[in-house]
């Protein structure tokens, strides 16, 4: 499936789910062309699983299609806030049943490097890495990290991530999952942090999807007064962010 069709704010999105719900077909097709692109980005994601992107783009389009088919307009959010679970959770599932995990040459390469580091690391520190030690001791992502380590699993059973010396290497798995609930802990803190007009401005244009021109309009400021600001912020909270992790 490929079209090309312009991105839809939120007034539009609301009218074609209307018009769809009332039998128009075309409109459900505007929405699919529409959020083209949320598709591919998010099946983009487990590109590096060994998977085609058109393959997932597929499997990513019946997860948008279940969002279009169940998204009420009455939830008042943005139809992507809705439709990005809906389409994970196909993506995910998709590779769930599909079996094991795909391992290439290089796969493979690099799952027996982790498992020296992660033992290295062990004998070290007298622990098993967290994924995010081992994202920065392979200088891959915290996503690779995990894949491979689902592909060791896939390749030698669970027991391939016991260490006798460590504990199990499920607790670098656990440690990612800690990490993630610290970064959210940080950024609200770093968000409440901020002064009033500031919030306001990440609130309209970050989880309202609004425009800067739109923000500007209802704020009585200008575009580019509102662009400066939005840049603060993003560079403070980066730097909040930084210092507290």
């Amino acid at each position: 499936m490929s079209c090309e069709c312009r991105l839809l704010d939120k007034d539009d999105t609301y009218r074609l789910i209307r018009a769809f719900r009332q039998g128009d077909e075309t409109a459900r097709e505007r929405l699919i062309c529409a959020n083209t692109g949320l598709v591919k980005s998010l099946a983009l994601k487990f590109c590096a699983q060994g998977y085609e992107i058109e393959d997932l783009m597929q499997v990513g389009y019946i997860g948008l299609l279940k969002a279009i088919d169940r998204f009420d307009p009455s939830y008042d959010v943005m139809f992507s806030t809705y439709a990005v679970p809906m389409i994970l959770g196909e993506l995910k599932r998709y590779l769930r049943d599909d079996g094991a995990v795909k391992v290439g040459r290089q796969t493979k390469q690099d799952v027996r490097r982790m498992r020296q580091l992660s033992e290295e690391f062990c004998r070290r520190e007298g622990r098993s890495p967290k994924v995010s030690e081992l994202s920065q001791l392979m200088g891959e992502s915290r996503e690779r990290i995990l894949y491979l380590i689902e592909a060791q699993e896939a390749m030698h059973g669970p027991e391939s991530l016991d260490n006798p010396d460590c504990g199990t290497g499920r607790q670098m798995t656990e440690g990612f999952q800690e990490d993630r609930i610290v970064d959210r802990i940080f950024l609200k803190r770093a968000i409440e942090n901020l002064p009033e007009r500031e919030r306001k401005v990440l609130l309209l244009r970050y989880f309202r999807d609004m425009t800067q021109q739109q923000i500007a309009d209802r704020m009585g400021m200008s575009q580019v007064q509102v662009s400066r600001l939005e840049k603060k912020i993003v560079k403070e909270l980066r730097r909040e962010l930084s210092e507290g992790l």
